[in-house]
């Protein structure tokens, strides 16, 4: 229902996919809504924070307890709004917290690794790496058209495109490297990426792709993002710069990447020590 009219970004549709799959394993059978109460709200909450498994053995991140009991919040508050229940009984329920945000990205190494390892859906590879190259959200691929792909004298290559997330108009230079990754340029109205789709099964190939380049981190698709920023950081990229071509609203988003990369570096000097 919800979940699959959100599917604008493959991070949200995955949110939504998981929140089903652990309401499942909590009320494994059918229920009537006169029984979704507010104690019940309270013991999913309840489930989520001390029950819930996320990989393996692994309890769920706060990310994950913030992001799943809102998108069940979010379900109740559609269910008033469509006269299915006369109040939204998670109101009465205090919600989780949110956690520092998890921002995982390959170095510059992994993702050289990356590109000469195999993955089973090519054009999922040559996508994840276009995004990489060029911080493209997966929501903004997806609907990518050869006429927004664009060459001028004074540019050079560059997409001019409105971000689906904030629905602002951008125009992003891009690399020749990231231009020849394409191909064969095609009808200006066709799609660059015809058929790309996510789900489940998508992103499974995706994490088998990185395991046999040898990475042993958890990657989704929006990973390769955070690689971009995290990369143009690195190579010396100012920071205004780098919240221009990311779309960002507010420098302050962007921050959270200069951040990771000042933990890094904290961490490199750490590293070299000698014997007195």
């Amino acid at each position: 229902m919800l979940a699959s009219k959100r599917q604008d970004s493959a991070g949200n549709y995955g949110n939504w996919d998981s929140m089903i799959k652990h309401l499942k394993a909590f009320i494994p059978q059918d229920i009537s809504f006169e029984f979704v109460n507010c104690q019940f709200v309270q013991d999913f909450k309840e489930y989520l924070d001390k029950k819930a498994i996320a990989h393996g053995s692994q309890r769920l991140s706060q990310n994950s307890k913030y992001s799943y009991f809102n998108k069940l919040r979010a379900a109740l508050k559609q269910a008033v709004k469509d006269g299915i229940i006369p109040h939204n009984p998670a109101e009465g329920v205090e919600a989780f917290k949110q956690g520092e945000p998890e921002r995982e990205f390959l170095t510059l190494d992994e993702l050289q690794a990356c590109v000469k390892a195999e993955c089973d859906i090519p054009q999922l590879k040559t996508a994840f790496i276009f995004s990489c190259l060029t911080g493209l959200r997966w929501s903004d691929i997806q609907k990518l058209l050869w006429s927004e792909v664009q060459h001028s004298n004074e540019m050079a290559y560059y997409i001019q495109f409105r971000q689906k997330k904030t629905k602002g108009a951008e125009t992003l230079p891009i690399s020749e490297q990231a231009i020849n990754l394409l191909g064969e340029r095609r009808d200006k109205d066709a799609r660059v990426f015809v058929g790309l789709k996510y789900s489940a099964w998508h992103n499974l190939k995706l994490q088998q792709w990185v395991r046999r380049a040898g990475v042993t981190k958890t990657i989704t698709f929006h990973c390769a993002r955070h690689t971009y920023a995290t990369l143009q950081l690195t190579m010396g990229t100012d920071i205004y710069t780098v919240s221009k071509l990311l779309g960002h609203r507010e420098l302050k988003t962007t921050q959270v990447y200069a951040k990771i990369i000042d933990d890094k570096k904290k961490e490199a000097a750490t590293k070299i020590k000698l014997d007195f």
